[in-house]
């Protein structure tokens, strides 16, 4: 193990019980094991998985939080030649883990498998770094495991064809139309329309605002009803109306970020998926319903094919990060933030929180 002697106890917010989370500051710093890196935090970015996992399924005693940036400090003994002792990195930890309540981002160290990690090309700053752990991972999953499409940069016979993503207006929808966009795709997008100019900048062909009573029938007449594809950002009953009645007479695919109302699968042609981006570590998540899962190999395999191209997409500079919004006030802060995220009031912008220098 080649390392950097880190101290012996740390700062962390640990989880309590239902939406409750407390700044420990005696904690243990975790030792990585063979396939993990050990990073310093630099910075931590908070994302809606936070706060939802933390209300609905919490794991008293693990460590809170999953998206962060900072400073490679020690390496696991398997850990591969790509990193090394000083790269910044971003990535993201699988926080409330009753498995590994080490695990987790809001703290002043993590210890990381190196599938979860990016190094940091030479225009990005820590602060934007700390908005793309979970987001890379989801769009992934959701564009190009589950529903299917061309890989960025992949040569395909597809024909390039709508995908609806809504909520274009947050951090994942900011990704995925950019990488729709390199794979060949025509983004459409829902959002608020001071937005529009935004995401249409990013990549989208055209964007409807999701408050309009016309707004699936307007994208159906604009795909001339044959809009196959819906990412849904936001995952309620309204957005999976709006997606549902978008999409073609043929029917399609949806799929969420969240489970999805049961009542809102009104469509037997239309299949609908949810999906977690832990299950690219091949282990079974071991949380409370709706969050349990099996494992899944074949996502881990995913994961593994998508982790050089989701670095080829942030190196080459393809990806833009989403706007952020970013504070000195530490784990301290976070608390407040993410209660800020729970009641829908952060303006659209990511919440970032530097942690460390």
């Amino acid at each position: 193990m080649t390392s950097h002697i880190p101290p012996s106890s740390q700062r962390a917010l640990k989880v309590q019980g239902p939406g409750t989370v407390v700044l420990e500051k005696s904690c243990p710093v975790p030792l990585p094991q063979p396939n993990e890196v050990l990073i310093r935090i630099v910075c931590a970015g908070i994302n809606p998985f936070d706060w939802k996992s933390l209300d609905m399924s919490p794991s008293p005693g693990s460590t809170w939080g999953c998206d962060f940036s900072g400073e490679v400090i020690q390496l696991g003994d398997d850990v591969s030649s790509r990193f090394q002792l000083g790269d910044h990195v971003g990535g993201t930890s699988p926080g409330n883990s009753s498995d590994d309540p080490a695990a987790g981002a809001f703290a002043e160290y993590a210890s990381v498998p190196e599938d979860l990690l990016f190094k940091m090309p030479a225009w990005m700053t820590f602060e934007q770094a700390a908005t793309l752990g979970c987001g890379m991972l989801t769009i992934g999953l959701s564009l190009y495991h589950v529903l299917k499409l061309p890989l960025p940069y992949e040569k395909s016979t597809m024909e390039p064809r709508f995908v609806l993503v809504y909520g274009g207006g947050t951090a994942t929808g900011t990704l995925a139309i950019q990488a729709l966009r390199l794979s060949g795709m025509m983004p459409i997008t829902t959002c608020s329309p001071h937005n529009f100019s935004r995401v249409k900048d990013l990549g989208a062909v055209e964007a409807w605002d999701y408050h309009s009573p016309s707004c699936a029938g307007d994208i159906r007449a604009f795909t001339k009803d044959k809009l196959e594809y819906a990412l849904d950002c936001i995952t309620d009953s309204g957005s999976m109306k709006i997606c549902y009645s978008a999409i073609g007479s043929a029917g399609g695919k949806y799929v969420g970020l969240d489970q999805f109302p049961v009542r809102g699968h009104t469509r037997r042609n239309v299949r609908p998926e949810w999906i977690i981006a832990w299950t690219v570590r091949g282990k079974p998540i071991n949380w409370k319903k709706p969050y349990r899962r099996d494992a899944k190999p074949k996502d881990k395999k995913f994961g593994e094919r998508w982790l050089p191209i989701s670095q080829q997409l942030l190196d080459s500079g393809d990806i833009k990060t989403h706007p952020l919004e970013s504070s000195d006030d530490g784990l301290a802060g976070i608390i407040e933030g993410a209660d800020r995220l729970r009641k829908g009031v952060t303006g659209g912008r990511k919440l970032v929180y530097r942690i460390g220098q």
